[in-house]
């Protein structure tokens, strides 16, 4: 157990500080200050020595140097079982520090409100960090305290102990080093992706430094006897899943979190109204309509069975219409930017959905990172935010596709690429028919495709996430009535589809653009 004599207290968040000082004071805690702090303490009457005039030495550089001084450090890292550490304070006058009360310059607050590159330089402390370390390596004998939400369980246990035990400065040592940990990470993260003038780069970091905070311990992962947390982003902006506010239902789970995200990044997709329908990570059923409500009908009737136990994105506010039609279904979880009231007096009746609102998503590029994991080390690669637009399209058939087709296979496009590889989709231009998704060879990924529709084909589009290595998906397409055909195109065989095509009087165009997604 540590008796706590001496503090040192400068901090640049200074919320709870004067009702916690004050606490320290009537405890007879010797209080030392600096700047601002050591200002605000004694202007509400709490006694302080101002840290110059116990060092002898002034503040300088505009405030850049004060706190790094032997008197200082040598007061916080002195180990109190050794009796050469002890002779060494006593002999130049050197007072033992027993707690140590910093917080960090808001070098993120500062990055975020977008100012200049002297006032982001400013703001990286130095002065701080060496303390936190100091006091932080020498858990033994001096409690770090770097964040007001721990001051009262603080005072309530010197109160009760009059000290603090090994196991509370621990646990504040940890906290520290994080503390630090991020503060420092963040400052590498930033400068990674700038020039010294402040400008962005484009070029990847040599070191990447990512930081998440534990959100959630969850049930279990894929499978139950699998372990799973949620980490969110420290530094993720509104309009993320890990942002996203959960208003009712049961706690979420791995799954459901894998599902939201691919749901929600569909529907992002379109400016009109748009609904997803999601089963592990593959759309079901995806559409767009004049309303929400037409949308997710859409989106239902392209395999209402697979529906069943569903995740459902939307992009617009949910309204009661659209909440009746959901209501009528076993859905898992539906999100969306946000609920009117009436829409959540209908949906909350049903005591387990999970209705979770984002807001407006997310759009940063930051964000727009995809990591894969691998024994030993993590994969990066930007997010695939390509949308294929009519002047990115290669007309290779014969047939060339009318206005009304092209606008078909712009949203099949937009759908498939959100569908496991091997991807084929196939659609009326405003919904989903048939999606086959996962499988090894195209043409299975087709038959799937086809198996699962529940309307004709005739008159509908395909769109595959990939060339087509032979010229069978075309055949059999030309089958049900196929009219035209996206693809990225690419093979070696890419005559042979062609040639099909033409054979069968089927328009085909290439985008120039795989989009395989495989996990």
């Amino acid at each position: 157990m540590t008796k706590i004599s001496n503090a040192i207290v400068s901090v640049y968040d200074k919320r709870g500080l004067t009702a916690f000082v004050s606490e320290l004071d009537k405890l007879g805690i010797k209080i030392y200050s600096t700047g601002g702090t050591y200002s605000m303490i004694k202007g509400e009457g709490v006694s302080a020595v101002k840290v110059e005039d116990y060092t002898g030495f002034p503040e300088m550089m505009n405030g850049r140097v004060k706190s790094l001084h032997p008197k200082i450090h040598g007061g916080i890292l002195a180990d109190r079982s050794e009796q050469a550490h002890l002779e060494a304070a006593e002999k130049h006058g050197i007072a033992l520090f027993d707690m140590v009360v910093v917080n960090l310059y808001p070098f993120q607050e500062t990055v975020e409100k977008n100012m200049s590159m002297d006032d982001i330089i400013e703001n990286i402390d130095i002065g701080g960090p060496t303390l936190i370390r100091s006091a932080a390596k020498n858990f033994r004998n001096v409690a770090i305290v770097t964040s007001p939400d721990d001051y009262w369980s603080i005072i309530e246990e010197l109160k009760e102990n009059g000290q603090l035990s090994i196991e509370t400065r621990f646990e504040l040592s940890k906290k520290a080093f994080a503390h630090t940990a991020f503060y420092d990470g963040f400052i590498s993260s930033h400068f990674s992706r700038i020039d010294h003038a402040g400008n962005r780069i484009k070029e990847d970091p040599e070191i990447l430094t990512l930081q998440f905070t534990k959100k959630d311990t969850l049930r279990y992962g894929e499978n139950p006897h699998q372990k799973a947390s949620f980490y969110a982003d420290r530094n993720a902006p509104s309009g993320t899943v890990a942002t996203a506010k959960q208003l009712h239902g049961k706690q979420l789970s791995f799954n459901n979190y894998m599902d939201l995200e691919s749901a929600k990044n569909i529907v992002a997709e379109f400016d009109e109204p748009a609904a997803s329908i999601m089963k592990h990570t593959n759309p079901c059923g995806a559409a767009v309509g004049e309303t929400l409500c037409e949308a997710y009908k859409l989106a239902l009737e392209c395999d209402p069975v697979s529906a069943f136990g569903s995740i459902v994105g939307l992009n617009r506010e949910v309204d009661e219409d659209t909440a009746l039609e959901i209501s009528k279904n076993f859905v898992e979880a539906v999100i969306a930017p946000s609920f009117s009231d009436k829409a959540l007096d209908l949906l909350t009746k049903k005591k387990n959905i999970r209705l979770i609102e984002t807001g407006v998503v997310c759009r940063e590029p930051d964000m727009d990172w995809e990591f894969k994991k691998v024994s030993g080390g993590l994969l990066i690669e930007d997010s695939d935010r390509y949308i294929v637009s009519e002047e990115d399209l290669e007309f290779v058939t014969e047939k060339k596709p009318t206005e009304e087709e092209i606008k078909k296979l712009l949203f099949a496009q937009k759908i498939v690429k959100h569908v496991k590889s091997n991807a084929i989709l196939l659609s009326d231009g405003k919904a989903t028919v048939g999606v086959g998704a996962g499988q090894m060879s195209r043409i299975d990924s087709l038959e799937i495709a086809i198996s699962k529709s529940n309307k004709p084909l005739k008159g509908c589009v395909m769109a595959s996430d990939a060339f087509f290595p032979f010229r069978d998906s075309v055949d059999r397409a030309s089958k049900e009535g196929i009219t035209a055909i996206i693809q990225p195109g690419g093979s070696m065989r890419d005559q042979e589809s062609i040639d099909a095509c033409n054979e069968h009087g089927i328009a085909m165009v290439f985008t120039g653009k795989r989009c395989f997604r495989h996990l």
